[in-house]
Parts: C-alpha cells; structure tokens; sequence
C-alpha cells in the first residue's frame, strides 16, 4: 500500500504544471493546494491507479484516502475521492461517519466538496436512503462545507426525482447563510430539481422570495420560462 501511495504521488509530481496552478487558482476565491493538473490527466491517472488499488480491499484503501486527504492538495484529494466511489457496491451504514470526518477536517474548497459530495455521498444515500436526516444534521454544522455538503450531495439523487422533500427542507435551512458557496450549494440543488418538478420549486422559491439571497435565487430559478424569472427576479 506504502509502495502505491508513493508511486502515484511521484506521478503527480511529474504531471505538475506551474501554468496550471494558476488557472484552477482563478476558479477559486481562496488560496488553494494544487499542482496544476487538468481534470482528464487525473482521471486517466486515477483509473490506472485504482485497478492496482481495488484488490487491496476497501479497508486499506479507505486508509490510504486517509493519507490522500490530509495533505491538503486538491489533487489527491480527487484520488481519494475516485478510489472511495470505486468501492460504492460496498459501502456500509458506518461509512458515513467517516466520509462527514473527511469533509469536516480536510475539504477546503468548492471542487473537492462537489466531486466527492456529488458521486459518493449521493450514491451512498441512494443505498442507504435511511439516513438522508443526517444531511440535515451537516446543514446545521459550523462549517461551511459541511453545509454545503448538505445540499451538494443531494444533485445525482435529485435528478432522478429523489429526496424532494428533504432537499427542499435542506435549502429552507440553508436559506439565510450568509456564505456564497453555500448559497450556491443549495441553489443549485433547487436548479435541478427545477427539471423535474418545476412546480414545487417555484412555490418554495415565491414563498421565499424576499428573504432568499440574490445568488441563491439566481441560481435556482437558472432553468425558469423567462417570464417566470422575471417575476421571481422582483424586489
């Protein structure tokens, strides 16, 4: 396991890009970790090294995301997460306590929350639909990825139609936060459940239309006929 762990990270070293860095450095308002790599080079280098990782098992796997995560770089933690999804057929009830550990401790920008939250938190809560209250316990969280995790891993599900109630429920919460990624966390979980029952979100939406933020509003109602956003747009 020690072997792959320093074997992949010798080959992020060599996919470095000092031009790189500063374009993912402009998508984020934050001072981040990262080696420059584009999204299609990590995923080619993540499918090669998962297939050396899978037969390990899922347990020294899941510690070798430990390691990944604690580092800080954007880049592993996109190894970590694609080695967690890998094993989604096998994921247990308890997993969730560490996937939140990993969120809270080391999640440190947009990008990382939304491809781990996106594919293995909303793949987990498909399994185990059970424990979708726990989303609301993150939302609630002082910690801004955590509550935008709360709304984030919500979007596969929802585009299938999934966990209405609880998404809408979430983003009442969420409503009033004053952090903009966390407006357009639970914004854009809205915007996409727009697509499949745009009648519920335009009367959560119009219920909430003063109070709700301008950047969350702008994103939920993204999908609406214009005339719609027009009204919905009105101070």
């Amino acid at each position: 396991m020690n072997h792959a762990l320093i074997a992949v990270r010798q080959a992020l070293t060599g996919l470095a890009n000092e031009e790189g860095q500063k374009a993912v450095q402009r998508y984020h308002k934050d001072d981040i970790k990262t080696l420059g790599i584009s999204v299609p080079k990590l995923r080619e280098l993540s499918k090669s090294w998962i297939k050396t990782m899978k037969p390990l098992g899922k347990q020294s796997c899941f510690a070798t995301c430990d390691e990944l995560w604690r580092t800080g770089w954007i880049e592993e933690a996109f190894l970590a997460s694609e080695l967690v999804y890998a094993f989604r057929k096998e994921f247990e009830r308890e997993d969730l306590a560490r996937f939140y550990i990993w969120i809270a401790q080391h999640v440190s920008n947009w990008a990382t929350c939304d491809n781990f939250c996106n594919n293995t938190v909303g793949s987990f809560l498909m399994k185990y639909p059970e424990l979708l209250s726990t989303m609301q316990h993150w939302a609630v969280q002082d910690n801004r990825w955590l509550q935008r995790a709360a709304a984030v891993s919500l979007i596969v599900p929802a585009r299938k139609g999934l966990f209405m109630d609880v998404g809408l429920a979430i983003a009442d919460t969420l409503l009033l936060r004053d952090d903009d990624l966390v407006q357009k966390g639970y914004g854009w979980l809205l915007k996409v459940y727009s697509k499949v029952r745009l009648d519920a979100v335009y009367a959560f939406v119009k219920a909430r239309q003063h109070a709700m933020p301008r950047t969350a509003l702008r994103y939920a109602i993204e999908h609406f006929p214009t005339t719609l956003r027009q009204e919905l747009m009105q101070k």
